[in-house]
């Protein structure tokens, strides 16, 4: 049996700073609480548009929204973020429109942002296929001497798949500049992690590779800053890949098409919520004196603001163009398109 990786952590669950931790700067960490604030609030609006039938499925991040906020906080602009279905927020942590980020969840077949203009790419919704093709960026910026480094998101249940081991062996073998960052919310959908693995952490998982794994408090966005950072820095300077896993948990069922009561306890979920990521960052910069009642307020209309924003692009009726089925299809249309393409836009022209 291997030997279990200790989890890093900074603020204990009420907010206090560890003891032999330093302090970490309170203006960074309030910046972080906004964004934590958003994330939140966003995952609210979210799962409200869908009960209203305005998006056909969420999978909502309430919970790991330290996670969404830190990955996405110590990249740079020339960084690149690889998001898997349930990283809605880390994307708008990352600068883009909710409602662009938001508008695949509701149909549309577009990504809904342009990936090349944010550095984003597509949000995937098979499990890890995406962490294949971050490492092939990473690659690919190592060879041209650029200084890019890719942060590549995924679950635990990714970590059961084949695409996972080929992403983590390539890049390591190859010293890709790229993390692996894994956010253990204990179910893969209903299976939960006892099912898929009995390796003492994810993150010691990362010794068959060669490379560096750490685990870290996923709900203490100050320890996850710190590890993350440390680990871009890492893959920036030419020491390759880096495993991160944070001990994390999914507060609601996995999408609105799922039901967790049929396989976890009540109490499991009350007991997390006791580790709630922004009622502990709270505490620390209520203490520190930092986060005042007026700011609160700021915070607060902020959140508002973009949930107000996200309602009524999500209210507005997506335009259809009946033409785009035979877009990017082939580069040259075959002669079948030709024919098909001309038969619609006829029928269209006689409605």
């Amino acid at each position: 049996m291997g030997t279990d990786v200790a989890t890093v952590r900074f603020l204990d669950e009420s907010g206090r700073l560890r003891e032999g931790q330093e302090a970490p700067d309170p203006t960074a960490l309030l910046d972080g609480y906004r964004q934590l604030a958003l994330a939140r609030r966003l995952n609210e609006q979210a799962g409200a548009l869908v009960r209203q039938g305005r998006l056909a499925v969420y999978p909502s991040s309430r919970g790991q929204e330290a996670c969404q906020v830190a990955c996405a906080s110590v990249l740079g602009d020339g960084d690149w973020l690889f998001p898997t279905y349930r990283d809605t927020a880390a994307i708008v942590a990352r600068g883009v429109d909710p409602v662009e980020v938001l508008s695949m969840l509701r149909g549309d077949w577009h990504c809904g942002y342009d990936p090349a203009a944010h550095r984003v790419a597509p949000q995937a919704t098979p499990l890890a296929t995406q962490l294949l093709h971050a490492v092939g960026v990473a690659h690919a910026a190592r060879l041209k001497g650029e200084g890019t480094v890719v942060m590549a998101l995924c679950g635990d249940g990714a970590t059961s798949e084949g695409d996972f081991h080929e992403a983590c062996n390539f890049a390591a073998v190859f010293a890709a500049p790229v993390v692996f960052f894994v956010q253990n919310n204990k179910y893969a959908i209903s299976v939960p992690l006892a099912r898929q693995s009995v390796a003492p952490s994810l993150a010691a998982k990362a010794v068959g590779y060669g490379m560096p794994g750490v685990r870290v408090d996923g709900n203490d966005l100050a320890a996850l800053t710190s590890v993350l950072g440390d680990a871009v820095a890492r893959a920036r300077a030419g020491e390759g890949p880096t495993l991160v896993e944070a001990d994390t948990y999914r507060m609601e069922a996995h999408t609105n098409a799922d039901d967790a009561t049929r396989y976890r306890a009540d109490a499991e979920v009350r007991e997390w919520a006791g580790r709630d990521p922004i009622v502990r960052l709270r505490a620390h910069l209520g203490a520190a004196g930092v986060l005042t009642e007026d700011v609160e307020r700021e915070v607060a209309a902020a959140a508002e603001e973009m949930a107000a924003h996200v309602r009524a692009g999500m209210g507005a009726e997506a335009p259809a163009d009946p033409e785009e089925l035979f877009a990017h299809v082939y580069a040259t249309p075959t002669p079948q398109l030709v024919v098909q393409r001309a038969a619609l836009r006829a029928e269209l022209e006689e409605a």
